[in-house]
């Protein structure tokens, strides 16, 4: 609420530290997902000073503010030099998902008529928000099931000439594989269908993995075909929140993603973003991360997620009952369980023990896992890492699977949703023993079982009803 009095900043720093008790911590590597961390303070240090001196720089009008033309060029340009394109246009958005979102305009606006995303079914859900916003149709295509990889006859069959864009992901998140971008990338542009590498989380990261021995097939715009690559530094870049590149073949096509409007008698209207009005703080943090780092710092973070993720991948096939899917090409390890092990309630006595481990629903044939993201600080406490989850996969193995209440599944599937109310949805909720206000620290077995039992639709207007009930 708004004080009748402006309040000291000691005491407003105090408060703010209070309301973040509960919050999972951002540093240590005990959270495997949401946070990226070098295991550096003196890198995040850089990074927070020059967040804040860009902080009130806005980024709406180039022209005032060339400080932050100069910032952009030099981050785009490293971005481009990394991803096999040195001097590729490009521009810094606030996410992947904005970058997708522009890619996805760009490509819509170059094939007018065209309004179907071909894509696997392992791409991440920012391109079906993209659809969404921009009326557009997503077309899936299924994985191989043994490596989890987007499987070419079908993308194959999938291109037409409605198709405007065709996506493959490098890697995908789920599982940590990179999709077979030059297979795909060939029959795109047989077809004159631009073609989107979503290199968000690993574009940053696997040319680090391939310097440090890895073994990293081509997916960046060195692949003929590749019309454009999305690449977030606040991944494995480890720059603060809001720092994500999106890089085109050339400039006609980055043209397209742009937006102008001089239907009105105020300011001139020329955005490179969705957004309007941004802070150029995200920008600062990005530029002064790469250059605290360097290229040898990258490629010594390139060599410790390396190490720590073999050592993961290795030690979790000693746990008895869980299993790594697929061969992970990232460092993003899929740990499935098994009729003994639930990892729904493995991840909550994970939780239990003070580590944070990212439950993944079952979807088009891929099993329900716990997805763990290997960063730079990871190695320190791989070990520790590894004992936890067996200790938490013998307390999964004791307690036995989510108990989800009889017929509860069926019951909210066949419900109208939308015609109850947000405290009504919350009683449904508590009378089945789900507190949708502690959910998270009161454990999400129960909660994640329940959603995993439910298709596709009835997850997605269920989590919608959740998020509208936690910030009512």
């Amino acid at each position: 609420m708004l004080p009748d009095h402006g309040m000291p900043v000691a005491e407003l720093l105090a408060e703010l530290t209070a309301l973040k008790a509960a919050d999972l911590p951002v540093r240590g590597g005990k959270v495997t997902a949401y946070v990226y961390d070098t295991g550096l303070p003196e890198v995040h240090e850089a990074a927070h000073r020059a967040y804040a001196e860009m902080l009130e720089v806005n980024m709406l009008d180039p022209t005032a503010f060339p400080s932050m033309v100069a910032l952009e060029r030099q981050v785009v340009g490293a971005v481009a030099e990394l991803l096999g394109r040195p001097g590729a246009p490009g521009i810094f958005t606030g996410g992947g998902t904005e970058s997708i979102m522009l890619a996805v305009k760009a490509a819509r606006d170059a094939r007018p008529g065209a309004t179907r995303i071909v894509l696997p079914v392992t791409a991440h859900p920012a391109f079906h928000k993209a659809a969404h916003y921009l009326g557009m149709e997503i077309v899936p295509v299924p994985v191989d099931l043994a490596t989890y990889r987007a499987v070419v006859p079908a993308f194959e069959d999938a291109l037409d000439e409605r198709t405007a864009l065709a996506v493959v992901s490098a890697p995908s998140y789920p599982q940590g594989v990179v999709d077979p971008v030059e297979e795909v990338a060939a029959l795109a542009a047989a077809r004159g269908v631009p073609c989107h590498v979503d290199a968000c989380v690993g574009g940053w990261l696997l040319p680090w993995l391939r310097a440090a021995g890895a073994t990293v097939p081509p997916f960046d715009l060195s692949v003929p075909g590749v019309t454009s690559i999305s690449c977030d530094l606040h991944k494995f870049g480890y720059a603060p929140k809001g720092a994500s590149v999106l890089l085109f073949r050339d400039a006609e096509l980055r043209r397209r993603a742009y937006f102008a409007s001089a239907a009105w008698p105020g300011y001139t209207i020329v955005n490179a973003t969705a957004q309007s009005s941004r802070s150029a703080g995200p920008l600062g943090g990005a530029w002064a991360t790469l250059r605290a780092l360097g290229r040898e710092g990258y490629l010594e973070l390139g060599r410790r997620t390396l190490e720590a993720t073999r050592r993961l991948v290795e030690g979790v096939r000693e746990i008895p009952g869980l299993r790594v899917l697929g061969e992970p090409e990232a460092a993003l390890v899929a740990i499935a369980g098994s009729p003994e092990v639930d990892v729904f309630v493995l991840a909550d006595e994970a939780r239990r023990l003070g580590w944070f481990l990212q439950p993944q629903l079952s979807y088009a044939g891929i099993p329900a896992n716990i997805h763990v993201t290997v960063t730079g600080v990871t190695l320190a406490g791989v070990g520790a890492m590894l004992e936890v989850i067996a200790e938490a996969s013998e307390a999964a193995r004791k307690r036995g699977l989510a108990e989800v209440p009889d017929g509860l599944p069926e019951l909210i599937a066949s419900l109208d949703l939308d015609a109850l109310d947000d405290a009504t949805f919350a009683e449904l909720a508590a009378s089945v023993g789900i507190d949708l206000a502690g959910a998270g620290q009161s454990g999400m077995a129960v909660v994640n079982a329940v959603l995993d039992a439910l298709p596709a639709a009835s997850r997605e207007a269920v989590l919608v009803r959740f998020l509208s009930v936690l910030y009512a």
